[in-house]
């Protein structure tokens, strides 16, 4: 309980750096975001035993609603993400999933699974009192988009997918045994290098177990090390992430680091608690929705063959691959495609 008291007010802080951080590159690169606003409702929405969500309303209260459903899984919502939405236009939905962000418990793994964040969605849906809603989901988002859509097909008017990932075996062979060491093979080893036994395979097994398991200075390690592999392998042209920076400014951003990579191996290790195959075997419940997917043209956590594919199963749905892009939402190419998106549903 200490902990969550010391975090949840400091969550502001990785926030504005988060929130600056894409803000600039957008501006600089003269992407016209709709301009910053600050929500008119914050509150918590109790949706089990353990776990209370936060969520967080912008926008106009008679607007659609959307959904910005975030990455990870271990993300958190941030401001930067309201401003892909006219403000007049949409009623904005944002809220961290569980044991993310400012809800609570913090880095809870009890009752966490794809299945317990769909009826998350649900019953914040049924106590905001609405009926349809757009689900506007990237990288982890899109996979919990799909899973909602797929069992809530009804109460869904739109979807806008950004970096597709659909939870196949194929897609984490990609990202942890691999795929992504023939283009970042140093970025790759240098991973690889704070395993403790070099003849040990980077899995999510054994990253979450890592991570898990230890004391903070173990934690501290193999989390700083996934969230340095992550940041720079997410966009074109990235820098070397330094984690151990981020680490020593704040308890709240150690504690978010190691949030991200516990609750991302987590999910990975358990197979996101999905089928093999399941979104697109299921894509029949979602084929008369309105979908538009962006995925970046050299995106290397989630490759444009994963939208293309599901693209090619949704005879509804637009593809747009964004040229000189990777994974980031802060990208010219994928923020520019986002805010035309958008406004399609406007």
């Amino acid at each position: 309980m200490k902990r969550e008291l010391r975090i949840i007010p400091g969550l502001l802080l990785l926030a504005v750096f988060l929130s600056y951080h894409c803000t600039t590159i957008a501006s600089e690169d003269r992407v016209d975001l709709w301009p910053n606003i600050e929500p008119f409702q914050t509150d918590h929405l109790k949706v089990s035993e353990i776990h209370s969500v936060y969520y967080e309303l912008c926008g106009s209260l008679r607007g659609k609603p959307v959904f910005v459903l975030h990455g990870g899984p271990g993300g958190m919502c941030y401001p930067y993400m309201r401003r892909f939405f006219n403000p007049e236009r949409f009623l904005i939905v944002l809220h961290d999933q569980r044991g993310c962000g400012k809800s609570t418990p913090f880095a809870e793994l009890r009752e966490n699974t794809t299945q317990h964040l769909v009826e998350d969605i649900e019953k914040l849906r049924q106590h905001l009192n609405l009926d349809k809603i757009i689900l506007f989901g990237g990288s982890w988002g899109t996979t919990l988009a799909l899973a909602y859509g797929e069992t809530y097909p009804d109460h869904v008017s739109g979807m806008v997918l950004r970096g597709v990932f659909t939870a196949t075996k194929e897609e984490m062979d990609h990202y942890y045994y691999g795929g992504v060491s023939t283009f970042f093979p140093e970025t790759y080893d240098r991973l690889k290098a704070t395993l403790p036994d070099q003849d040990m395979t980077i899995s999510p097994q054994t990253l979450f177990e890592l991570i898990q398991k230890g004391d903070w200075e173990q934690r501290k390690k193999y989390s700083t090390a996934w969230w340095n592999y992550e940041g720079k392998i997410s966009r074109v042209e990235a820098i070397d992430e330094d984690a151990e920076k981020l680490w020593a400014q704040s308890d709240t951003l150690k504690y978010l680091i190691f949030d991200l990579a516990l609750i991302e191996n987590y999910y990975m290790a358990n197979k996101c608690f999905l089928e093999e195959g399941q979104l697109l075997t299921n894509t029949d419940k979602i084929r008369k929705i309105p979908i538009t997917i962006v995925n970046g043209r050299y995106d290397m956590i989630c490759p444009p063959i994963n939208a293309y594919r599901l693209h090619n199963m949704l005879p509804k749905s637009r593809l747009i691959v964004a040229e000189m892009a990777g994974h980031s939402m802060s990208q010219k190419p994928i923020a520019k495609a986002l805010l035309k998106a958008m406004v399609a549903f406007e």
